[in-house]
């Protein structure tokens, strides 16, 4: 119950300092000028949104940083390994981000940070996780519990870190196309994970990881407030990678790196969709999705944007659950 208590008043506490901070930061980043260009491509609709204030996910960025300190300070929560690889993961994303969207600022378009300099800083972040993990007494394995599974990786370890990083800060920042979808499937995703750590009992710092997810799931419930439609401020690069690399590191550090692929299974699928699009148009010069990533595909169809947002909730939070259940009960 004590941890519970602490989960609670962590969530409670970084949604009201993200609901304050996005009072302070939104007038400052129309100040200068943070605006969010949108590309010609995408539907008229979306052509209203240019120049909303991007760089958002300093909202539920900070927060978070603020309650760990003050948990820390007043002695409810002990800084693990695990927890700071978790918190550096978050941080070094959100600065690869905060980088991209900067640049996507200054020259005024979507180009941002080239892919190779994004491939060397994940490759680094990578290589850092795995230098940490492993000194702490990590496994370099993985895990199939479906089957009974333990299959030892060993020198491929790092390159399967900067796999599941990388394409999941990458299918998170796909998914960031409409207002409040990619903010309220993680809040789904990471609210799964947060009792998933809460449950392993057999990591270090399992308790205190928990409480962090939770104090992020309330940061961005308070970010919510200025990113549902019609969105105030966009979370940009900066959130999106940042959560990206907070659910990828979770996973690893929790060993259900299998499950992401369910818990985050909107990610997937809006990835998969826009893989697929990829590969029809060079291949076969046809297209299977009238607009991709999927979100698109249904404003094309006439959907309103809220009505998206709301089934794909729905189906995060179907998927999220069902994972939870096979792993708790089943």
């Amino acid at each position: 119950m004590l941890t519970l208590s602490k989960s609670l008043f962590a969530l409670g506490l970084g949604f009201v300092l993200s609901a304050i901070m996005g009072l302070l930061l939104i007038p400052i980043l129309r100040k200068v000028d943070a605006r969010q260009t949108v590309s010609n491509h995408i539907n008229e609709r979306h052509q209203k949104k240019n120049g909303t204030p991007t760089l958002g996910g300093l909202i539920f960025i900070i927060p978070p940083l603020i309650t760990l300190l003050i948990l820390y300070l007043r002695g409810s929560i002990a800084l693990s390994a695990n927890l700071i690889i978790i918190i550096f993961v978050f941080l070094a994303y959100a600065a690869l981000g905060f980088i991209d969207d900067w640049l996507k600022i200054k020259y005024h378009n979507n180009k941002g940070l080239k892919i190779r300099h994004k491939l060397v800083f994940e490759l680094i972040i990578s290589i850092i996780f795995y230098l940490i993990y492993v000194n702490d007494g990590g496994k370099a394995a993985l895990d199939i519990t479906l089957f009974g599974l333990h299959i030892e990786l060993g020198w491929a370890y790092p390159i399967f870190v900067l796999f599941l990083l990388t394409a999941t800060t990458n299918a998170v920042n796909i998914t960031d196309g409409l207002d409040g979808l990619c903010g309220g499937l993680s809040i789904m995703s990471l609210l799964a994970y947060a009792v998933i750590a809460w449950g392993s009992i057999y990591i270090e710092g399992n308790q205190d990881i928990a409480i962090f997810l939770f104090t992020l799931v309330g940061s961005i419930i308070g970010f919510l407030l200025y990113n549902t439609h019609p969105a105030r401020i966009f979370m940009g690069d900066t959130g999106s990678l940042a959560l990206g690399g907070v659910l990828a590191a979770t996973a690893i550090i929790t060993h259900h790196e299998l499950s992401l692929a369910v818990i985050g299974g909107v990610f997937v699928i809006e990835t998969l969709s826009s893989i697929i699009q990829l590969i029809a148009i060079k291949k076969y010069h046809r297209k299977v999705f009238l607009k991709a990533p999927l979100h698109h595909h249904f404003e094309e169809l006439g959907w309103e944007e809220s009505d998206i947002v709301k089934v794909f909730w729905v189906a995060g939070f179907i998927l999220a659950l069902g994972a939870l259940i096979y792993g708790v009960w089943i």
